[in-house]
This record gives structure tokens, C-alpha cells and sequence, in this order.
């Protein structure tokens, strides 16, 4: 088994039950949260092709990336690993990668930005848009280089009990939601919005001058309405499973997608993404990037030092995978797949 494949059951035995299991926990039954499917895809490597010395760069909103993958927003770090997300942060700098993080983030966007990393932060809109402003200026004077709205969490999904303790049960306030407004939750309107609309991605643009990525996208026509109302990205995912259970799976809908969006917008997925042979998976079935939800938090356990081992094995494996692929750059990789779920 490798390092990163032992990552879960390294994090179930450091972690306190109810923490443990508000991470690993899907909606409902979890079926979604348990159905990834990249193990299904099938690659059609090239041959004869010059693979010493290969590349993982990219580029995500007219920037260069140093790998073609980034940590998903995920709350609740400081109750994995003290330092939480600035132990996050630090690790994604050394490697060059983005970092996206919760609005529920225990640690102040100030503290984030100054490490260096490239962040930008994930948005739940508010019933009342204007509560969230204080938030988004304080983000885009620390250095956020984008908005991540996420479309697909109207309401919080229910999720069953595990335990006699629920993880509310166990943590410090101090862990979650310090970028907001001491009272924020009492305010009228603070309650999250359930009438999203197209127009919410251009007041987003105009309130803080940042690009709109839109996260939780699984339609083709959705995507479409994403990019005709001014997202700069499309983010393919199910939540992890945590939302709408029986959800599909991200692999089964993301080429369908990048087709519709057919290159007016970048397009990235995550979900159930593992090693090095799922980053080549999502990459040749069009992802312009990966994004890694559960996995970074894993590794966090072990602090700065495992999430910067999590991105030295990640890389070691895409590597090689790009080697027995016969692909040298990111775009030698469209297209090598036999069909998602056709072995």
C-alpha cells in the first residue's frame, strides 16, 4: 500500500472519533461520498515519445501553477492538526500549489496570506449579500486571487450520527469562522441563501474585483449558464458526497462538461482524487485541475511536514504516470482514455 493510500486509517487512529468522522462522513447513506470512479478509467498510453524530462506545470487564472492540482476548501483544520491552516498554507507554497479556503476558516485570512501561498477563498453567499462584504474585503486585502462560490449547499445535508458525540461536542469555538463579524450568525439575513442565481457570480466581480469560480457544478447546462454569466471556472464536484446523496459521481459527468464549456472557462473536479493515476485520470478527461478535499486533511494530522510529504508523493506518482502515459506536459494528456467505467 502506498503512503498516500494509508493516509485514512493513519488519521483514524491520531484523530478523536467525532473528528475523524465529520471528515470522513458523507450525506445520508453515503453513496456518494463512497463512489469516486477513477479507478474505472481506462488510458490509452503513447509510445515512442521522449518522456525524460516531464512537467506538471500549469497554468489556473492566468497564473503558473507548479502542479496541476490544489487543496479544496475543507473546515474544521485546526481540529486536525493545532496550526490547522496555516500549517495548510505553508505546505502549499513550498509546492507551488493553491490553496482554497473555507469561509469557516480558524485562522485569519491575514495570517493565511502572510506565508506566501497562492489562496483564494471559498464564498457561501448569505440570504443577505450585503453580510458577506466585510468578509470579502478583508480576504481581498490579505491577497485572495479569486472567489469560489459554492452553488450546491442551499441547506446542509443531514448527516447521521457516528457516535455519542458529535464533533460540536468536542471542539473549541476558536477552531471555525473568525473572518466573520463577532454575532454574525444572530443577524437577520445571515442564514445561507436558498435563491442563488447567475446574477450573484457579477456582484461577486463587482464587490471585490476578483475572478468568480463556480463550485458544485454536475450539469452541462448548468456550466454553460456559469460561463454566460462571467465565471472564469467551472468546478466539477458532489461535495465529497456531503450534500445531495445518490449524487453522481464526478468522473461520470466531467467530460460532458468540459465539452459544453469547450474551452471558454477553465474547468476543474475533485472528488475521491487519491494518487498520482487519478490526477492523470481527471487530466485526460479534460480537468484543467484536480482539487483534493479529504486527502490534504489526512495528511495535516502529521502538520506542515505531512501535507508537504502528501505533495512530494503526489508529484512522484503523476510523474510516472506521466512517463507510462508518454506524456512530457499537461496537454499531451487530453484524451488518453479509453471511456470512464469501460475497463
Amino acid at each position: 500500500m502506498s503512503w498516500l493510500a494509508g493516509l485514512p486509517e493513519r488519521a483514524r487512529a491520531a484523530l478523536p472519533a467525532p473528528v475523524f468522522h465529520y471528515v470522513a462522513t458523507g450525506a445520508r447513506e453515503g453513496l456518494s461520498a463512497r463512489e469516486a470512479g477513477w479507478s474505472g478509467v481506462r488510458f490509452l498510453p503513447h509510445v515512442l515519445r521522449d518522456v525524460t524530462d516531464v512537467s506538471l506545470s500549469t497554468t489556473l487564472l492566468g497564473r503558473p501553477a507548479d502542479v496541476p492540482w490544489g487543496v479544496a476548501p475543507t473546515t474544521l483544520q485546526r481540529a486536525v492538526h493545532p496550526e490547522g491552516e496555516l500549517a495548510m498554507a505553508r505546505a502549499c507554497a513550498a509546492a507551488g500549489s493553491v490553496l482554497v479556503v473555507s469561509s469557516n476558516a480558524g485562522t485569519s485570512f491575514s495570517e493565511i496570506g502572510a506565508t506566501g501561498v497562492r489562496w483564494w477563498l471559498q464564498v457561501y453567499l448569505p440570504a443577505d449579500r450585503t453580510l458577506a462584504e466585510p468578509m470579502l474585503a478583508r480576504a481581498v486585502a490579505a491577497g485572495a486571487e479569486a472567489l469560489v462560490l459554492t452553488v450546491d449547499t442551499p441547506v446542509v445535508a443531514t448527516k447521521y450520527a457516528t457516535g455519542e458525540q458529535a464533533v460540536w461536542d468536542v471542539i473549541d469555538p476558536a477552531w471555525l469562522r473568525v473572518n466573520f463579524e463577532p454575532g454574525y450568525d444572530d443577524l437577520p439575513g445571515a442564514e445561507k441563501a436558498t435563491d442563488l442565481g447567475p446574477h450573484d457570480l457579477g456582484w461577486l466581480g463587482e464587490v471585490s474585483g476578483l475572478p468568480v469560480v463556480v463550485k458544485g457544478v454536475l450539469r452541462a447546462d448548468d456550466a454553460q449558464r456559469c460561463v454566460q454569466a462571467g465565471a472564469r471556472a467551472v468546478w466539477v464536484s458532489n461535495h465529497g458526497g456531503r450534500q445531495l446523496d445518490r449524487a453522481a459521481a464526478t468522473t461520470s459527468v466531467l467530460p460532458a462538461i468540459v465539452e459544453a464549456v469547450d474551452g471558454s472557462a477553465e474547468v476543474y473536479v475533485d472528488g475521491g482524487v487519491r494518487s498520482g493515476l487519478d490526477v492523470l485520470a481527471a487530466l485526460s478527461l479534460g480537468a484543467d485541475a484536480v482539487f483534493l478535499g479529504r486527502l490534504p486533511v489526512w495528511a495535516l494530522v502529521e502538520g506542515e511536514a505531512g501535507v508537504a510529504r502528501l505533495h512530494a508523493e503526489l508529484r512522484e506518482e503523476t510523474a510516472e504516470a506521466f512517463r507510462l502515459a508518454g506524456c512530457r506536459v499537461v496537454a499531451d494528456t487530453r484524451g488518453i482514455v479509453v471511456a470512464p467505467g469501460r475497463p
